[in-house]
């Protein structure tokens, strides 16, 4: 079985996450939706929260696995739960020049590859902190969430 892991805070998870998570369980058997807390982020949802929006998107595909990441390594909790590469969506050049690195690192500390899968054009822009933003300021961003997501930003 080839499983992978999908990491991020999902704070909160939008139509960009969800292609490019879509989009690795058609190439992938298994597809380890890791969310994981930085507690240098201010986060708008808790940890339960963030969970639950993910249950609630991936609900309906098969193959998708959507749980906490423990505290630690990435690394290391991909060799715990037998995943051979971590998947990760790129927006831009800046996106690729960030993850490059961890990418390196992460195959030198425990030889998990990283696959990086380029986002749908439409979605290039989006990020979890827009995301929050317009929202806060009262602009529409049904288009860019699942409509659980959007219902939670409503609440």
């Amino acid at each position: 079985m080839r499983r992978v892991v999908c990491p991020g805070s999902f704070d909160p998870i939008h139509n960009g996450h969800l292609e490019v998570i879509t989009r690795a369980a058609a190439l992938f058997d298994e597809v380890i939706v890791a969310v994981s807390t930085n507690y240098s982020k201010k986060y708008r949802f808790s940890l339960e929260e963030r969970l639950a929006m993910a249950k609630e998107t991936f609900a309906s595909l098969s193959g998708i696995i959507v749980e906490p990441m423990d505290d630690g390594l990435l690394a290391e909790y991909c060799h715990r739960r037998g995943a051979s590469a971590i998947v990760k969506g790129l927006r831009s050049a800046l996106d690729y020049e960030y993850e490059a690195p961890m990418a390196v690192m992460n195959r030198q500390l425990s030889s998990v590859e990283t696959v990086f899968l380029l986002g749908e054009a439409r979605y290039a822009h989006l990020s979890s902190t827009m995301i929050k933003e317009v929202m806060q300021l009262g602009g529409d961003v049904s288009g860019y969430v699942p409509r659980g997501v959007l219902r939670e930003l409503k609440s």
